[in-house]
């Protein structure tokens, strides 16, 4: 039986104080369930101390938000992935869209982020999604094999199992617009599908696929109810304690 995560990705958000409050709120929270694994994404300032709560404390772990495509040297302003796993960090988040798209990350400079990652321990949480238009001309699903065979897919097997999909529709994020259960599961299904073809259907029972896309307190329960969806890639609502917290609790 597959695990069940939840990874709160607070992108370029909060305080010292606001982010040492919500990690004290939630790692407190005498109400969930120990099957879950939580996961806080903050950002790189925060990650150290982030990381030394988290390791005191079962089903919890931290990721950081990005990674260099560079084992180190004269890169000013990157953060390589050694650096992270020095930090006893356990996740890494690859190929967000909002990289893609504003920061102009390529499958090819993806790739050398996913190797640096993984040749230092640390296990990838990779994104794939497609915006409105593809979506509209029924092109999603192409869009969404195209990413994945350019990518991850080019992982041997031994690779691959450190790797978890979050399905992110980039129409759905932060526009208080979200994917139907049904359509999340219908993608999420061919999801599997592909790992299961590319690999085996061992392989593609075991992958974690993760929904990220204006998941939330009011729809998590309808979304981690569908049966290929093990969990979200929460966004806004992992800044809120309460909310976050009833996130987790949806399963």
């Amino acid at each position: 039986m597959r695990k069940k995560i939840v990874v709160g990705n607070w992108k370029m958000n909060l305080s010292r104080k606001e982010a040492d409050d919500l990690v004290r709120e939630i790692s407190q929270s005498t109400s969930l369930d120990n099957n879950t694994e939580i996961v806080f994404a903050p950002p790189f300032i925060y990650l150290d101390s982030v990381s030394s709560v988290c390791l005191n404390r079962q089903f919890f772990s931290t990721a950081a938000q990005n990674c260099s495509s560079y084992s180190n040297g004269a890169y000013t302003g990157e953060i390589s992935a050694q650096m992270i796993d020095s930090l006893e960090v356990k996740y890494v988040i690859i190929g967000h869209s909002e990289r893609r798209q504003n920061f102009n990350e390529t499958d090819k400079v993806l790739n050398l982020k996913m190797n640096q990652a993984l040749k230092n321990n640390l296990n990838v949480i990779f994104c794939c999604g497609e915006d409105i238009n593809q979506r509209e001309a029924n092109q999603h699903f192409d869009i969404i094999e195209k990413q994945l065979s350019s990518t991850i897919f080019k992982l041997d097997i031994h690779n691959f199992k450190d790797i978890i999909i979050a399905y992110e529709p980039i129409w759905a994020i932060g526009t208080g617009k979200t994917a139907s259960s049904d359509q999340a599961q219908e993608m999420h299904s061919f999801i599997r599908s592909l790992i299961d073809k590319r690999y085996d259907n061992k392989t593609g029972s075991l992958t974690l696929l993760l929904y990220g896309g204006s998941c939330n307190a009011s729809n998590a329960y309808e979304l981690f109810s569908k049966e290929d969806i093990d969990g979200g890639l929460i966004g806004g609502a992992s800044l809120n304690s309460s909310d976050f917290i009833s996130i987790i609790k949806s399963f």
